[in-house]
């Protein structure tokens, strides 16, 4: 029975995200597509430059995505899954009610629970892992890892603009200003 739980949460939670990532990369599934999605990047979240994080993003879900359901190169798919719904529940939801309907993590916060789950267990005895053989180093695992969370932890770093132009913090008086004399 664990491995039937394992094929159905690779499928349905992998290929959801993996829809998700499809319509910002390609703007299949009446999405946004690439140029519109990076643009949003960096327009909406703050994330600069848009291209680089939005293709990120976007990879992540597909990529990752698409390895989680076939259950192939586990634990990357999943590695993938997680740290793209991590920012998106930052990026994208933090601060707003739970609930989808409101904009909330709702979905990231499901799909990131599913991808732990996953992620932590060999995908099973249906996936194509378990068909081919495949099981990858532990090196690669870690590797992967702390790619992830040093890309996450750049996705959450403030963003800094530098100010062009001072910042009035009050208005200024209508009197002329005054010049310095020296003393007499």
């Amino acid at each position: 029975m664990k491995d039937v739980g394992l094929l159905i949460a690779r499928l349905i939670a992998g290929s959801l995200v993996a829809g998700h990532g499809a319509q910002k990369l390609f703007g299949w599934f009446e999405g946004p597509g690439w140029q519109t999605w990076t643009s949003l990047t960096e327009s909406m979240m703050g994330m600069k430059p848009g291209r680089f994080w939005g293709t990120m993003q976007a990879a992540a879900e597909f990529g990752g995505g698409t390895l989680t359901a076939l259950g192939f190169l586990n634990p990357l798919g999943p590695i993938g899954l997680i740290a793209s719904m991590l920012a998106a529940a930052y990026k994208g939801h933090w601060g707003k009610p739970i609930w989808a309907n409101k904009g909330g993590a709702e979905l990231s916060v499901s799909f990131l629970a599913t991808a732990v789950v996953v992620g932590t267990q060999r995908p099973g005895r249906y996936a194509l892992d378990a068909l081919l053989g495949v099981r990858l180093p532990r090196w690669l695992t870690v590797l992967t890892v702390l790619g992830s969370v040093g890309l996450l932890a750049e996705t959450v770093r403030p963003t800094l603009t530098p100010r062009l132009f001072p910042v009035q913090d009050a208005p200024q008086s209508e009197q002329p200003p005054q010049s310095e004399q020296p003393p007499e």
